[in-house]
């Protein structure tokens, strides 16, 4: 306290010309207009799927078209067509991209029944700008809510119609596919008739019966050529026996051409029966495959039915949708450029300036003024100390309260005329300040 009394001037009027700076500085920042325009989702009339995966579609076309707008080229486009910072030429490109960046933003409003977990739902989005000036403010923000009406108009659209499409394109696809491996399964089992699995039965029956006639052809054969041996084995040959010889070989011949038929047959017979694995895994694998494209099949025929009705949805603009609740409007009052702020901070940093060049004044300048600091700092007693002595009045019972008055009005009258005058600017500011609020 000893130290503010002593240094008061000094502070006073530090904390003065601090405080006029600091207004001055409030009362010079520029005036700031906000105003902002409210978009709602609208959810489909008729709900083809659910609500979570529309919410969730919804936040991330707001979340594109956000990124979309706020693009270097898109604000460039919009700085030119509503003429802003004109009254800044100084600036830059970039400086004025950077600002316009700076004064607008988007605000999501999560829907009331959202989940506690899961993807965000979004109900409502809110667009504003804050600009010097209130029509530009309000020009800015109905120009983003446009730009966000017409990017998901048409973004929706656009899906609808390449979703539309891409099933199509798979839908066909898989039916050429199914018929090329429909035409590979024919081919196989055409020429792979006897091999089939289903003949294999068929194929052990012949066998069967193709060994019992081998049997029979053996016997046979077999009996002419006892016949014939016999024959010969006697000493004159009458031409009957030579007959017959030539008769056992003739019928020797056939039987032979018959026995090479018969064998003929087994062999084959044998070799569809050693082929018919490869072919029932061959057929096997492309059933598996056609099974595969079925399932494929059915899957894009719903999906393609799913399509085909949000494309018919779009169309009658029964689907999802966002409209413009709330346009932007001039606004009427400034929000404030901080000027409030800017005086408060200025007069606490006015004081604390002050305060320390006090400290610094008797830091630089020290002198002895208390018994207890002489002897801390000489180590010597002092043997008197002449306490100040004040004005009293034995009548009176608060005499300093009574020559409170007298003494401000002799201080105002005794003090130099700049002071006077800064104090009186520092009482003025500080109503200015107090009016800002």
């Amino acid at each position: 306290m000893g130290l503010v009394f002593r240094r008061r001037w000094l502070i006073a009027a530090v904390i003065v010309v601090g405080m006029i700076l600091s207004v001055i500085a409030g009362l010079s920042r520029p005036k700031v207009y906000e105003t902002g325009a409210v978009i709602q989702v609208q959810t489909p009339i008729v709900g083809v799927e659910d609500a979570a995966a529309v919410g969730a579609r919804a936040a991330q076309t707001l979340q594109m078209i956000e990124q979309r707008l706020t693009t270097r080229e898109n604000l460039i486009a919009m700085i030119e067509r509503h003429s802003l910072f004109s009254e800044a030429p100084g600036l830059s490109v970039d400086q004025k991209v950077a600002a316009l960046r700076a004064s607008i933003g988007f605000q999501s409003v999560a829907s009331a029944d959202q989940p506690g977990f899961g993807a965000q739902r979004v109900s409502a989005l809110i667009i504003t700008a804050r600009l010097g000036d209130g029509d530009k403010a309000a020009r800015v923000a109905n120009d983003l809510a446009q730009g966000v009406l017409d990017m998901s108009s048409a973004r929706q659209a656009s899906r609808a119609q390449e979703t539309y499409r891409f099933y199509v394109g798979e839908d066909r696809r898989i039916r050429d596919q199914m018929a090329a491996l429909e035409a590979q399964i024919a081919d196989v089992r055409n020429s792979n008739a006897e091999a089939l699995p289903g003949s294999a039965e068929s194929s052990r029956s012949a066998l069967t019966d193709l060994a019992a006639d081998l049997r029979e052809l053996d016997q046979s054969r077999a009996a002419l050529e006892g016949e014939r041996t016999a024959i010969e084995r006697k000493q004159t040959l009458r031409e009957t026996d030579r007959r017959r010889l030539e008769e056992i070989a003739s019928a020797t011949a056939v039987l032979d051409t018959q026995r090479d038929a018969l064998l003929a047959q087994r062999d084959a017979l044998n070799a569809n029966l050693a082929r018919q694995p490869s072919v029932e895994q061959e057929l096997a694998g492309f059933e598996r495959q056609l099974t595969q494209l079925r399932a494929q099949s059915d899957v894009v025929t719903a999906r393609l039915a799913e399509a085909e009705s949000n494309l018919r949805l779009e169309e009658l603009q029964q689907g999802e949708h966002f409209t413009l609740l709330e346009r932007a409007i001039i606004p009427e009052f400034a929000s404030g450029g901080g000027g409030k702020k800017v005086a408060v901070l200025g007069a606490i940093a006015s004081a604390g300036l002050a305060l320390g060049l006090a400290f610094l004044l008797d830091l630089v300048y020290p002198a002895i003024r208390t018994s207890a600091q002489m002897e801390r700092e000489l180590d010597l007693r002092p043997v008197v100390a002449i306490p100040e002595i004040p004005f009293r009045n034995s009548g009176k019972r608060w005499p300093r309260l009574q020559t409170v008055g007298p003494k401000l009005a002799e201080a105002v009258r005794d003090a130099p005329k700049p002071v006077v005058f800064l104090g009186g600017a520092a009482l003025f500011l500080l109503a200015a300040a107090a009016a800002m609020a």
